[in-house]
């Protein structure tokens, strides 16, 4: 069965790039690893897809584009701050940074299949409207996510910024605009996916809920709010911010 070949390849993938990782004990290239397995396994979905339609076609677009600008992104980032201190603890143990890698796994299987499922469909439907809806969705998502890292990132090249938060442009109300621009661009996904989907398959729906819960419940923002609170919370200033604005969308819209 296709699907499960392309699962083994994923899961392949990550394993093997621990090798090297662990030998160097270094966490540099993880984002860009996960980020590749995005990239080869749609191809290989393609390729080992008899005439795969033009829903295929947009779907293994959508997901190369955001996987090269979020890998390239992520290991530029973790380059320039020669490393990352999420695998601070993690990279000293075999069994837990070989959990990590496994886990980058069952990210990329879960938060792929909607396309995976859809591209080794034999179920080949016209374009409309779903698609149009998706790659609108779509195409706000990665809008949202790719403003607010740059955003983010000219804030930190500024040396007037150290040991500070920000608090401008898409983070003045959301704390996490990213991670909404994520699972926006994830549902956008789903949505081109859907007409494609039947029976099992349409578990590959369940992708966007995934990122959501991963990134709202999981290794996410409560990391990162955890960590933010340890480091700002006592400022007055931070406490204002966190009044004013929402995890992951602006607190006027939704309470989060």
């Amino acid at each position: 069965m296709l699907e499960l070949k392309l699962l083994l390849y994923i899961f392949l993938l990550q394993w093997l790039a621990f090798l090297p990782a662990w030998y160097f004990r270094t966490e540099r290239f993880y984002d860009l690893v996960g980020g590749l397995t995005y990239l080869s396994v749609v191809l290989l979905a393609l390729y080992a897809t008899p005439s795969p339609d033009t829903r295929s076609m947009i779907l293994a677009a959508l997901v190369a584009v955001w996987s090269i600008r979020l890998s390239v992104f992520l290991f530029i980032r973790v380059s320039a701050a020669k490393g990352d201190s999420r695998f601070a603890d993690i990279k000293v143990s075999a069994s837990r940074f070989f959990r990590a890698w496994t886990l980058q796994g069952v990210w990329v299987s879960i938060t792929a299949s909607a396309a995976l499922f859809a591209i080794t469909s034999q179920q080949s439907t016209a374009i409309g409207v779903f698609a149009y809806i998706g790659i609108t969705v779509w195409l706000l998502g990665m809008t949202i996510e790719v403003v607010a890292d740059q955003q983010k990132s000219r804030f930190k090249r500024d040396p007037a910024n150290a040991n500070t938060f920000i608090q401008t442009g898409l983070w003045s109300r959301c704390r996490h605009p990213n991670y909404a621009g994520e699972i926006i661009l994830w549902t956008g996904i789903a949505l081109i996916a859907f007409p494609a989907l039947e029976g099992w398959r349409l578990i590959g729906l369940l992708s966007p809920a995934f990122v959501y819960v991963l990134l709202v419940y999981g290794s996410g923002i409560p990391l990162l709010e955890k960590a933010a609170e340890n480091k700002w919370g006592d400022q007055p200033e931070y406490q204002a911010y966190k009044a004013r604005s929402g995890r992951l969308l602006p607190k006027w819209s939704c309470v989060w």
